[in-house]
């Protein structure tokens, strides 16, 4: 199997681990033998891919579609086999039966190329939102999924190391901090969340005609789930004249969408963006930090 990793993968890979840990030079090999494991025929690699994962789609001996995902175990490979074992296809994509090997999940084929954002944006926002939805069930009782609590206080402490010495940085993450502390002092509910959730995250099944993929799953408030959602199609809101405008009808339409707290969405949607600004400036994605940082700045 003639095989190359995706220039994507291997560039966020370069950020989160920027001296290596030997998962990368070991790829080609741990696909090879995850292939030949379960007996698979390779159609070819996904690209360009996601940042976190290869993703291989492949045939069973009897021809059926699958997926075979690797992924380092800084991406927590294993806590996404714990949630799409606890969704049990409910919203999400379905984990097939097969070999379970750490950092490697089976998984049956959607349309890997057809995402909801292939609709019209509002058509988008409202499929995106209602499988979102399915997702928001009680963790199993024995869990051991990360909080909402401890995952954004690894980020908090990023975030302050990152602020640098500019003064309107460091007053949105300031801002995004308070909204935080603020938020986390009486959270609503817990759920398990997908994470990650965008709408490239949503492609086209057969099983239903949205299935949610890729979960980094944590436990907490919802509103932390659909905050990442807001900043869709971020570059369009930019260039849009009345950018400002629609992220705060979007805010409003989304949080009514899903019962949820306007103003609880509006802070994790400040704290996400400021969070993902910083972290997008420290790794050298200018240009992807400034747009986050001016997105921030509306809310």
């Amino acid at each position: 199997m003639a095989f190359e990793p995706p220039q994507r993968l291997v560039r966020a890979l370069g950020e989160t681990a920027p001296d290596g840990d030997g998962w990368l030079e070991k790829l080609p090999e741990a696909a090879r033998q995850a292939v030949a494991l379960r007996e698979l025929t390779v159609d070819r690699v996904q690209v360009p891919g996601g940042r976190t994962s290869l993703v291989m789609l492949v045939r069973h001996a009897d021809g059926t579609p699958a997926v075979l995902k690797l992924a380092p175990p800084r991406f927590r490979p294993e806590a996404e086999r714990a949630a799409l074992t606890h969704w049990d296809g409910l919203g999400a994509v379905q984990l097939l039966a097969g070999p379970q090997t750490a950092g490697e999940l089976l998984l049956e084929r959607l349309h890997p190329d057809v995402s909801v954002r292939s609709l019209a944006e509002a058509k988008a926002l409202l499929e995106a939102a209602g499988t979102l939805r399915r997702l928001w069930v009680e963790p199993p009782a024995d869990h051991s999924f990360e909080s909402v609590a401890d995952r954004t206080g690894r980020q908090a402490e990023a975030m302050r190391a990152g602020a640098g010495a500019e003064p309107e940085v460091a007053a949105l993450v300031d801002a995004a901090l308070a909204a935080r502390a603020e938020l986390l002092a009486a959270p609503p509910e817990h759920r398990l969340l997908h994470g990650t959730f965008r709408q490239s995250k949503v492609l086209a099944g057969e099983r239903t005609p949205w299935l949610a993929v890729g979960p980094d799953p944590v436990v907490g408030e919802c509103a932390f789930d659909l905050a990442r959602l807001v900043r869709d199609r971020l570059e369009d809101l930019i260039a849009s004249p009345s950018g400002a405008t629609t992220t705060r009808r979007r805010v409003k339409r989304l949080a009514e969408s899903l019962e949820l707290d306007q103003e609880r969405l509006r802070g994790w949607t400040l704290f996400r963006a400021v969070e993902s600004g910083v972290r997008a400036r420290r790794v050298g994605r200018t240009r992807d930090s400034e747009l986050l940082l001016e997105f921030a700045t509306w809310l």
